[in-house]
This record gives structure tokens, C-alpha cells and sequence, in this order.
């Protein structure tokens, strides 16, 4: 980061110190080299990854890269920066560089549309006095850096540490106090003996769930940007996942009505992420549907659509209580549960349908959601067809 500014600021300089050169000439080379310097400068510009504005030395906006028009759609080139940010903090870290010849970098906080911190870095183009340069001449950058989504990815990242360790504290406090219980008071009772060697071995299967999906969603991760080249059937997928759950399903007095689509579904992806993919999907319809939940899995073929190619739809619906609607579009998150408690009496992680979005993500795909309290719910996987 470091580097990179040195190089912007030498850059800039070089570029004013042609512009200097190009007005301290004779005319015709005036022309010639200052039209010259001022294409370079907006070459640059427009390079930076950065939202980025040039000011003259009244403020007024000379010429901004595509990020910042986009990040200030209304700002106007040839206009007064401040008609459009009213940021004080931004204007005194502009005043200050402006005196000090030193980039000076301050944070944004806008709450509208919506709520974004911004770090933005001013620097005057050359460290020498340019108060005498005329208007129109490039003499402040300004760069902007949204963080807002790293702020979020941090936010994540500190999430799930802490509801992994919740998630993982819970079992082995319960464990403990078991042994403690074991090598003490229920010493000699076999009784007790054998109703908390049963909770152990409970506790100790929903670690071993829990690990266990921890580390299919960190393979699934690694592999997000690697599409998978294998050619699978959806029908033979669901007719597989279908016969291995149903002695699941009869544990939970559940009904599996099967469809498949006529003729091969394929599709390209890895066989054993798509299973694992609707044995998550069936098994939170047993786990979430209620005793006797009828669940549908049905295999489709959609027709190639606006500019769209043939797809094939996999899906799972249950007629259960269903989801409201204010829990829908965070299902799919790390640990996000409508009902923790109820979740992990039934054996749940609240990784199941994380897993199911990154291996729909990796196989470039579309998972859709849709369910009502009181009517069930369908989770749906759509994949090109080939």
C-alpha cells in the first residue's frame, strides 16, 4: 500500500512538473505539451482501482474515474466538490494537504441510502507551493476506498469464531459436568450410569455434526473458484439420495413422493457435493417439517429463456409450518437458525444450508427459496443444462 502511494505521488509529480515545463515554454510547445500532460493525467486516473476525483485550486471537480461517479452518481464535473459532500472532516483533510503537501487521510461515514464508511486519502499533486497555478490545472486527488464490505467480512469472520466456539462450548460443558457427575454422586448408581453415558454419546455426535460440517463448508470454499468438469445426471442424484433416506424418513413418519424429469437431466458438477447438497435439503424437511411431513423431490427441465441456455431445476418441498418471511433471506448464513433452541434439539448445525449456497455457488448455479407460515416451503437448485 505503502509503495503504491509512493508511486501515485511520483507520478503526479512528474506530470506537474511536464504541466510547469509545458506553461513556462513558448506557446506552440505550451500547447503541444501541456495537451500532452493533461492526457497522461487522465490516462492515470482513469487506471486507478480506487474511486478518484481531481480538484483545481478552487475545489471545482476537474475529472473523475468511473468508481467515483458511481459512488456519486450526482457529482458533476466542473462544479464545486462540496455542492455534493458536505463531509466537514473531508474539507479540513483537503485544507490541510493542500498547506502541508502531505496526503492526509480521513473516514467517511455516510447512513444514506445506506450506511457505508469510506476511507478517503488527499494529496495535493506536487509538494512545491501551486497557488499560482490557474484554474482548470490538476491540483488535488482525492481517493476513495470503500470499506463497508470488508467491514462486513470482518464482522463474519468474528461471527463465526464466536458461534463455532458457542456451538462447540455447549456440548463439552454438558460432557463435563456428565463425567464429574459419573466419577462422583452416580459413582454406583447404574441407573444414572447408563441414562448419562446415553446424553454423552448424544453430545458427542452433535460435535462430531458439527466438525464435521465445519470442515465440508472449508473444503467447499477452497474450491469456490474451480467449476466443477464432471457430467452428472440429476435424476440418478435424486433417485440415489431418495432410497438412502428413506429409512430417515420412515424414523420420521415422512412421505417422499419422487418425480424425475423425462430423459437425462445432466448437468456438469461433482456428484458427491450435488448428493450432499439435497441430503441437506430433505433432511431439514424431516427435521423442520414436523411427524408426518410429505416431501416432494422433483427433477425439471426448464427452457432455454431470455438469453438464457436450457436448465434443470432440483427441488425439495415440504407442506410443514413453513419460515416467515423476515428469516428467509438470512437462512443461508453461518449459524442462522429461526429457532436455535429447536434447531439443536433436532440434531441441527445451522451449517446445513451455508454448505448447500457455496456448492451451489461453486457449480455456478441459483438456489431459490420460497416459503409461507402455514403453506411448507421449496428449496430449489437450478444448474445449466448440457
Amino acid at each position: 500500500m505503502v509503495t503504491m502511494s509512493k508511486q501515485l505521488d511520483a507520478a503526479w509529480r512528474s506530470i506537474t512538473a511536464r504541466w510547469r515545463r509545458a506553461h513556462g515554454a513558448a506557446q506552440d510547445s505550451v500547447t503541444t505539451e501541456s495537451t500532452s500532460a493533461g492526457a497522461d493525467w487522465r490516462v492515470l486516473l482513469a487506471a486507478l482501482p480506487d474511486a478518484a476525483v481531481v480538484l483545481d485550486p478552487a475545489s471545482r471537480v476537474l475529472d473523475a474515474n468511473r468508481p467515483f461517479l458511481e459512488l456519486y452518481p450526482d457529482v458533476q464535473i466542473g462544479a464545486p466538490l462540496s455542492r455534493w459532500l458536505r463531509n466537514p472532516d473531508l474539507f479540513q483533510a483537503i485544507e490541510a494537504g493542500t498547506e502541508s503537501g502531505q496526503p492526509e487521510v480521513v473516514t467517511l461515514l455516510h447512513r444514506l441510502p445506506v450506511e457505508r464508511r469510506i476511507a478517503a486519502r488527499a494529496i495535493r499533486l506536487d509538494g512545491r507551493d501551486m497557488s499560482n497555478m490557474p484554474g482548470g490545472a490538476p491540483f488535488m486527488l482525492i481517493t476513495f476506498r470503500d470499506l463497508t464490505e470488508q467491514d462486513k467480512l470482518a464482522q463474519m469472520r468474528e461471527d463465526f469464531i464466536a458461534n463455532a466456539s458457542h456451538e462447540l462450548r455447549t456440548p463439552l460443558a454438558s460432557l463435563r459436568g456428565f463425567i464429574e457427575t459419573l466419577q462422583g454422586p452416580a459413582r454406583d448408581d447404574a441407573a444414572a450410569r447408563e441414562r448419562f453415558l446415553a446424553l454423552m454419546a448424544g453430545q458427542a455426535a452433535r460435535m462430531t455434526r458439527l466438525i464435521d460440517d465445519l470442515l465440508s463448508l472449508s473444503r467447499v470454499e477452497m474450491r469456490a473458484h474451480v467449476m466443477p468438469r464432471g457430467r452428472i445426471d440429476l435424476n440418478e442424484v435424486a433417485s440415489h439420495v431418495v432410497e438412502t433416506l428413506r429409512p430417515v424418513a420412515d424414523a420420521a413418519h415422512a412421505e417422499i413422493t419422487l418425480a424425475l424429469a423425462s430423459g437425462k437431466a445432466g448437468v456438469r458438477g461433482d456428484h458427491d457435493e450435488l448428493v450432499q447438497v439435497l441430503t441437506n435439503l430433505m433432511q431439514n424437511a424431516f427435521i423442520y417439517g414436523g411427524t408426518g411431513v410429505n416431501v416432494r423431490v422433483e427433477v425439471t427441465k426448464l427452457p432455454a429463456e431470455h438469453g438464457r441456455p436450457e436448465r434443470v431445476r432440483l427441488s425439495v418441498s415440504d407442506n410443514g409450518p413453513g419460515i416467515a418471511k423476515e428469516h428467509l433471506p438470512r437462512l443461508t448464513e453461518r449459524f442462522y437458525r429461526p429457532s436455535v433452541s429447536a434447531s439443536r434439539s433436532k440434531g441441527g448445525t445451522g451449517l446445513g444450508l451455508a454448505i448447500v449456497k457455496h456448492i451451489v455457488a461453486r457449480h455456478r448455479g441459483e438456489l431459490e427459496i420460497h416459503s409461507e407460515l402455514g403453506k411448507g416451503s421449496t428449496f430449489a437448485v437450478v444448474l445449466d443444462q448440457i
